[in-house]
């Protein structure tokens, strides 16, 4: 069996290897390449080194502007989706009449695109927001709330099918030896249940830490920037400078790898922290 795996492990592996190549490993490395060029087309592109690195920072205030309000957005984001999915497992792992109905409505936001959710919460809170005279983009608060909302109404659901089956592998005899010791709900939540449903934890935190640092089409569609690409992310930023200025091509590629490093470094870190705290059952 090991003899004729290795036999034909190639004829297996060559179509994903030739796809991941062509559709992902060389344009990466073009990507890479074009983010020290200026250019307008691949054929045209001039090496310039550094410096669309240096005007990046230095000089499109935009840019600074949407790598805080995304740190921002992803800190408040990470915490609600995660805080709130997960009390809603506990709530739903119980033996309460209509979880699987509940499971389902919670998960079905999900399953609606990022373009189209956006625009519906962009009436609906529109609507809201008129009553009184405004909307959404009249200040750049109710843009950050606005994202934030949309998101954990889109991701809870998803995140909470990833605790409740991290809850449900719990050995129940260990919370109730605990329970017979005399230890308090809030005890058993503490010391048994949250180190024992950490590989959930790792996974939904890396979830909804890429996700919403690489959140671009419901920003788009919810705000699209405004008022004065205050609410701009770090993806629509980027797409902006691409295609919505002559010239800053290889800036916004040079944005694009700057975006890329801060996503790689920052999950890489998160896997590595909470990866420590898994309890091995």
């Amino acid at each position: 069996m090991e003899k004729n795996m290795k036999k034909y492990f190639p004829v297996f592996v060559l179509p994903t290897f030739v796809a991941f190549t062509v559709v992902f490993l060389i344009p990466f490395v073009l990507g890479i390449y074009l983010s020290f060029t200026e250019f307008t087309t691949v054929e045209s592109a001039t090496w310039v080194g550094l410096e669309n690195y240096i005007k990046a920072f230095t000089q499109d205030e935009n840019f600074k502007n949407a790598l805080w309000f995304t740190i921002k957005f992803t800190f408040v984001s990470v915490i609600t989706i995660n805080v709130i999915s997960f009390f809603l497992a506990l709530l739903l792992t119980k033996a309460l009449k209509g979880t699987n109905f509940f499971r389902t409505v919670f998960f079905m936001p999900n399953l609606i695109g990022g373009i189209v959710l956006g625009y519906i919460w962009n009436l609906l809170i529109n609507s809201i927001l008129g009553v009184f005279g405004f909307d959404i983009t009249y200040d750049a608060d109710f843009g950050f709330w606005g994202l934030v909302f949309l998101l954990n109404w889109q991701l809870i659901g998803y995140m909470m099918v990833i605790y409740i089956a991290g809850l449900q592998n719990i050995p129940k005899e260990l919370n109730e030896a605990a329970m017979i010791d005399g230890a308090s709900p809030f005890s058993v939540l503490k010391n048994i249940t949250v180190p024992m449903v950490m590989p959930a934890v790792t996974i939904c935190l890396f979830l909804t830490l890429t996700n919403s640092f690489k959140l671009f089409d419901q920003n788009l569609a919810l705000t699209g920037g405004a008022p004065a690409r205050e609410t701009s992310m770090l993806a629509l930023d980027i797409y902006n400078t691409f295609y919505g200025r002559i010239g800053w091509q290889g800036v916004g590629q040079a944005k694009a790898v700057v975006f890329f490093l801060i996503v790689a470094i920052i999950a890489f870190v998160q896997l590595k922290i909470t990866g420590r705290k898994e309890v091995e059952q």
